[in-house]
């Protein structure tokens, strides 16, 4: 049986096929026992209505853009659950775009959303680079824009994410008390803005502690998994850490493994504590320290802004940064 239309589905409900419609634009002007009718028999039937026609006719796509670095990640996988509650809730379908931490490619993906196929788009950036032209696009074609985690400090936009610098100062003074003095920063790349932050923190805490900070403990990795492992022997070897703040997940991880291969003892040669979303961090052997980031609250929040800035016909949001509190949980890895 080929799909129903509108025209069958209201003949078989023996309704006007404007009533039919009413009820999946969710209006108000209809019985409640109607609508729930015609959704039942429409689910029963098969029949998906064309809201993209009907967007049209409207002059809405009824769609958001969330433009994100990574899927491989358990923070950004929480957040994007937060964003689709907010985009349900509110009527709106989500595209998802990944960039794989390249800027050209995020480029790629704001020009192609300035013919009118998203209301608005909601952010984690790629990479700080010097020229941020490419969003611009978004004020031009009245897109709104909403930041969340990582975000450009030269661009105009609300910005939700985690009190990092808070964070990595807790997490770093933890690690000082447990009895480290030799802690490397792990970082993918120090120069977007939670490698920033998180580094600030980091940095702070060791210098009110009264440890000179060496640059040599502050370790730029990759995305790949074999150079990180990699780059961390070979900093692991001359450097001789006893503890790591790790400013990503997956840099722990590398980290565990290293101090596995190498015999190196959990935590009593070498302290762990990273940020991480993760739902096993108390399963690993050890159980890893983490600085857990409210993910799915930033993600619900930032689609909260937009949303809101979407119903006031708001052409940009605001300036101004949302902060979210982290809980640093202790376990195994950094105990003294």
């Amino acid at each position: 049986m080929g799909q129903v239309n509108i025209k069958e589905l209201a003949a078989k409900l023996g309704l006007s096929t404007s009533t039919v419609s009413r009820a999946f634009r969710n209006n108000s002007d209809i019985n409640p026992s109607t609508k729930e009718r015609i959704l039942r028999v429409a689910e029963e039937l098969g029949y998906s209505p064309n809201i993209y026609a009907s967007s049209l006719r409207d002059s809405k796509s009824k769609t958001i853009a969330v433009i994100i670095p990574e899927f491989g990640n358990n923070f950004f996988s929480q957040a994007l659950k937060g964003i689709e509650q907010q985009a349900r809730s509110n009527g709106y379908h989500t595209l998802i775009y990944v960039t794989e931490d390249d800027v050209q490619q995020e480029a790629v993906h704001i020009r192609s959303m300035c013919n009118g196929r998203v209301e608005g788009v909601i952010m984690s950036a790629s990479g700080e680079g010097l020229n941020h032209i490419h969003l611009n696009l978004l004020k031009e074609h009245q897109v709104p824009l909403v930041f969340f985690d990582r975000f450009y400090e030269d661009v105009e936009a609300t910005i939700v994410t985690g009190d990092d610098y808070k964070s990595s100062y807790k997490a770093t003074k933890h690690l000082i008390t447990s009895g480290c003095k030799r802690i490397v920063y792990l970082v993918i790349n120090k120069h977007i803005s939670i490698g920033k932050t998180r580094m600030q923190g980091y940095t702070d805490a060791l210098n009110d502690a009264g440890i000179a900070l060496d640059e040599a403990l502050i370790i730029e990795c990759t995305n790949n998994r074999e150079e990180i492992y990699n780059i961390l022997k070979q900093a692991f070897s001359t450097l001789k850490p006893d503890g790591v703040f790790a400013a990503v997940e997956r840099l722990a991880m590398s980290a565990l493994r290293l101090c596995n291969d190498q015999g190196i003892a959990i935590p009593q040669d070498l302290k762990l504590v990273c940020f991480s979303c993760s739902d096993i961090a108390d399963l690993l052997n050890p159980a890893l320290s983490t600085v857990r980031q409210p993910a799915y609250e930033m993600g619900f929040r930032a689609a909260g802004v937009l949303f809101d800035a979407l119903k006031k016909q708001q052409t940009f949001t605001p300036k101004h940064i949302v902060l979210l509190s982290s809980e640093l949980i202790v376990r195994t890895s950094s105990r003294s």
